[in-house]
This record gives C-alpha cells, sequence and structure tokens, in this order.
C-alpha cells in the first residue's frame, strides 16, 4: 500500500516528533510513504491532500497536526474548517484520509501525551480503512 503523509509545520517541535512516529509504524506495517509533505499549518492541508489523492500511485493520506487552544476560539475554527474539507477529500475520491490531527481545545501538556498514540493510530487506520473499501 502506498500512502503519504501530510504534516504540519504549526507546531513543529510537536509534529515532528508525530511524523517520527508514523512514519516507523508504516515501516513496521510494511506500508511505502512514497511523499511526505510538509503544510504551515493543518488549515493548509486540504489542497495538498486534494493533489495526492489525485495520484494513482497513492492509496490514502494520513494527516499529522497539533492545533492548541490559545485566548481565542480560532483553535476550533481552524480545526472545524480543516476536518470537514479533509472528510469532503476522503469521499470524494474514495481512498482513505486519517486524521492524526489533535485538538481543538488542547494544552501543551496534552498535545505532548498524545503524540504516539495518534500518530499511530492515524497510520494503522489507513490500511484498516483500505481493507475495509476492498471488501465492499
Amino acid at each position: 500500500m502506498n500512502i503519504a503523509i501530510v504534516v504540519s509545520e504549526f507546531n513543529d517541535e510537536i509534529t515532528s516528533k508525530m511524523l517520527d512516529v508514523a512514519v516507523g509504524k508504516a515501516k513496521d506495517l510494511k506500508l511505502n510513504i512514497k511523499y511526505i509533505c510538509k503544510v504551515p499549518g493543518v488549515f493548509d492541508m486540504p489542497i495538498v491532500i486534494d493533489s495526492l489523492l489525485k495520484k494513482k500511485e497513492i492509496d490514502a493520506v494520513v494527516t499529522l497536526g497539533a492545533v492548541i487552544k490559545g485566548q481565542t476560539k480560532h483553535d476550533e475554527l481552524i480545526t472545524n474548517a480543516t476536518v470537514r474539507a479533509i472528510t469532503e477529500l476522503s469521499i470524494k475520491y474514495q481512498k482513505p484520509v486519517t486524521l492524526g490531527i489533535t485538538g481543538p481545545g488542547m494544552s501543551d501538556r496534552q498535545a505532548q501525551a498524545r503524540i504516539r498514540p495518534v500518530a499511530e493510530r492515524a497510520v494503522e487506520a489507513v490500511g484498516k480503512i483500505a481493507e475495509q473499501l476492498r471488501r465492499i
């Protein structure tokens, strides 16, 4: 299975670790990472995901990001808009796009605690979803 990983550079101290975990998990599961694409923030992911899903050699996309709460509800706006767009792209192309984006309403400490489990689950999910789609 050929996958792409799209990772946010915003909150890089967290997302770079998420990427390391995801790459290791993909290797463990024998998934072939064709592309690793870095984008400024999670809000910037959909256009890159759209381009990746158009490629015949890409079977699925893993997203990685951390949206940490600030002084306003901007984190909620960013997360909600991004998740909606990612979901629509997955349906449009009938290819898995997994949600390895933590937040909103999350503190830095909570984001740190979620690095490994969220990155691993996002990678594991592509295989499980692809298998289900093959059965339908």
